[in-house]
């Protein structure tokens, strides 16, 4: 038997995007259905625990909607469970650390108190075609296969396959068909600050590394041990251990990947214990599950953000989110790393709502990082503030649509901004940031 459900919207993916999407939507008064096809919500909130919120803070001012509303509601916290603070690496801003369980937990409860229908292990396999219209999307959970009826799908899902299997084009990597490398992050307690962190450190800790590396007690492409400070005092965050040519979108490569950088996270993590002064009694914990994937597909829109664009600072009359994120390239087709400033000081752009409409597809959007863009906007595009954001655009615009009765190319994009605006997303229209 195949169960059957009707709603107003499907969300496919429980990452920073389609939470936005989902609250969004739903706070429109739209039935709405959130589709995760793991166990825990977050994306990458969820696989790399503890990864820093950056790219919020563009010039230093907060991007606002829901983003600003989740972390002002874990500032406000008695005692506090998340903190801003400055980025040890060069070109980034601001970044908010906070504690891994009760943002993930308030994830559940906006989504909670906002009405949306949350799935879990839920996985969406194709979309039920009508010509150019998405009519409903099949999914399976642990029972049976079920069918959703919809009048709107927002692909938020990472790696697009739902938008994919509608037939909408799509880039994987650069022109070369690189992807940027796949990192497995840790934690480590019982390090104490004062003994790591010392004044002016180098954020890469690259003198260790290569004494590791030389004693042939690291691996060599752990050249660069990238740390920093966690929430809790005395705890270390591992952004560290890339897996280069993984293909997010083949589950064997993403096994193979993450169980060779299981190996490396633990190498790493013993070296640190018997060898470098404060690690002496540090335990590793939090280990992602699975390496988080950065790069995988990116579809065609109505328009396509350019390097150019993002480097002279472009604002679209039809932008809904500020960025001045660095130009955050990691191990693509290479060991390398890239963090360029996107443009002059004081620059931002903003991503418009086209890059995230399909040409042809009457009823689909899709946010986060498989928006359209080039390869080169993609690394500046793919912070998870903006990718929340993204997805309040999408879930807006979609309502919008619906309540119009007309195609969400068609929605007029001046009353999307304006009602972004009346949501409290900062730097659109006229508004500076």
């Amino acid at each position: 038997m195949i169960d059957v459900i009707e709603t107003d919207i499907v969300v496919i993916g429980g990452g920073p995007s389609g939470f936005g999407a989902a609250v969004a939507a739903a706070r429109k008064g739209l039935k709405v259905y959130l589709l995760e096809s793991t166990n825990k919500i977050g994306g990458v909130l969820a696989s790399c625990p503890g990864m820093p919120l950056g790219a919020g803070y563009p010039l230093g001012k907060s991007i606002g909607g829901i983003f600003d509303e989740l972390v002002n509601s874990l500032y406000q916290m008695d005692p506090p469970a998340a903190e801003k603070r400055e980025c040890s690496l060069e070109n980034f801003g601001p970044e908010v650390v906070y504690d891994h369980e009760i943002l993930i937990f308030t994830l559940y409860r906006m989504l909670e108190e906002a009405g949306v229908t949350l799935l879990l292990n839920a996985t969406a396999l194709e979309p039920i075609m009508n010509g150019n219209i998405i009519k409903g999307v099949i999914y399976y959970d642990w029972n049976r296969k079920h069918i959703i009826n919809t009048k709107a799908v927002i692909d938020c899902s990472g790696d697009g396959y739902i938008a994919a299997k509608a037939g909408v084009p799509f880039q994987k990597g650069d022109d070369d068909g690189h992807l940027m490398g796949a990192t497995l992050t840790f934690l480590m307690i019982n390090t104490p600050w004062e003994r790591i962190f010392e004044d002016n450190y180098d954020p890469y800790f690259k003198e260790i590394a290569a004494k590791g590396i030389k004693e042939g007690k690291l691996h060599p492409d752990l050249d660069k041990i990238y740390i920093m400070k966690g929430f809790h005092k005395d705890t270390v965050f591992f952004n560290t251990v890339n897996i280069k040519d993984v293909d997010g979108t083949d589950p064997l490569s993403i096994v193979r990947a993450t169980n060779e950088a299981r190996k490396r996270c633990h190498q790493l993590a013993k070296f640190l214990i018997e060898e470098v002064p404060g690690f002496e009694n540090a335990i590793p914990i939090y280990m992602g599950p699975i390496v988080g994937i950065r790069e995988t597909r990116r579809f065609e829109g109505l328009y396509r953000l350019t390097a150019d664009d993002i480097t002279i600072g472009k604002k679209f009359s039809d932008g809904i989110v500020c960025c001045n994120n660095p130009i955050d390239i990691v191990c693509r087709g290479s060991n390398t790393f890239t963090y360029d400033a996107i443009g002059e000081e004081g620059t931002y752009y903003t991503i418009p709502y086209r890059c995230m409409v399909p040409r042809n597809i009457k009823n689909l959007l899709f946010a986060g990082r498989i928006i359209s863009t080039d390869p080169v906007a993609f690394a500046s595009v793919r912070g998870m503030p903006q990718c929340m954001v993204m997805g309040q655009a999408c879930g807006t615009a979609a309502a919008m649509a619906i309540k119009n009765n007309t195609s969400v190319q068609d929605i007029d994009y001046r009353d999307l901004v304006e009602d972004l605006i009346n949501q409290g997303v900062n730097g659109l229209g006229d508004e500076p940031l």
